[in-house]
């Protein structure tokens, strides 16, 4: 990151432009809104809680897309059963396909590939190359939302994002473990380096509901949410339990089917 004291302030042909979190961000290409989801970790359900989020501002009756930024490891067009190439407009930019139900537009690495089921091998410069084609080079038509899913961690892609592209702020997905809740707090780190505001936290598979009484059943542990927001300042936005509906809706396609409008309800009040 360039040294803020030794900044002249002038961004053109600075050595430094693309590290910089001073750096100026690029148009909005007439997109209203646009959030990030992240983790500091794989396994804590991120792109399920990206699907949700954007079947939830859709429900509302925004138009809303996604941007599958995990290029290496792109879970968004099974989860809303996408399997079309994208298309192109004839000026050059790259048409979205959109889903059946909601019209989501979903733009991903796995909608390119010939073989679906094929490792993308890349190194870092690729990958941040495939990112910012899913940001200069799709028309996303002036959405009210749309939905970044970051990769995990804190390399190369997920700063391409935050580089790239003019977010509004940045969802951190986590689970109850304390392993999680110290992860959280590189996230988090990473966001305010970049000048990029937190929203919240969504804590997922925060507990599971007894089918027979109801009782919720912490299989991960107690929650460490209140430590969160204790030590970074970060409220929960909601807790989703584990759910074999949600997990069997994302393995069939059929996110959008998910009509639990309290859950939704819960995760788009905390950022709209």
């Amino acid at each position: 990151m360039e040294d803020k004291d030794s900044c002249n302030g002038v961004c053109e042909g600075c050595p430094s432009q693309e590290g910089c979190s001073g750096a100026p961000k690029p148009s909005r290409k007439g997109i209203k809104r646009i959030v990030a989801v992240g983790s500091g970790k794989g396994g804590v359900g991120k792109s399920s809680v990206s699907a949700l989020l954007a079947v939830g501002l859709a429900k509302r009756g925004f138009s809303v897309g996604v941007m599958d930024a995990d290029i290496t490891g792109p879970s968004i067009p099974k989860l809303f059963g996408v399997d079309s190439r994208p298309s192109g407009n004839g000026e050059g930019k790259i048409i979205p396909p959109k889903t059946d139900r909601l019209g989501i537009s979903i733009m991903s690495m796995n909608l390119l590939l010939d073989d679906p089921k094929a490792p993308v091998v890349w190194r870092g410069p690729l990958i941040g190359g495939v990112v910012q084609q899913f940001w200069n080079d799709v028309d996303w038509n002036g959405l009210d939302w749309l939905v970044v899913d970051l990769p995990p961690g804190t390399a190369d892609a997920p700063l391409t994002v935050m580089q790239t592209v003019a977010l509004d702020g940045m969802v951190i997905v986590s689970t109850p473990q304390e392993l999680s809740a110290l992860i959280v707090g590189k996230q988090a780190r990473l966001a305010e380096m970049m000048n990029v505001p937190i929203m919240g936290m969504v804590e997922n598979m925060s507990h599971v509901v007894c089918p027979h009484c109801g009782e919720e059943l912490r299989v991960f542990g107690e929650s460490h949410s209140d430590q969160i927001e204790s030590n970074f300042g970060i409220s929960t936005l909601a807790r989703i339990p584990i759910s074999s509906e949600i997990a069997s809706l994302g393995d069939r396609g059929l996110i959008e089917d998910y009509d639990n409008l309290s859950l939704l309800n819960e995760l788009v009040d905390g950022i709209v």
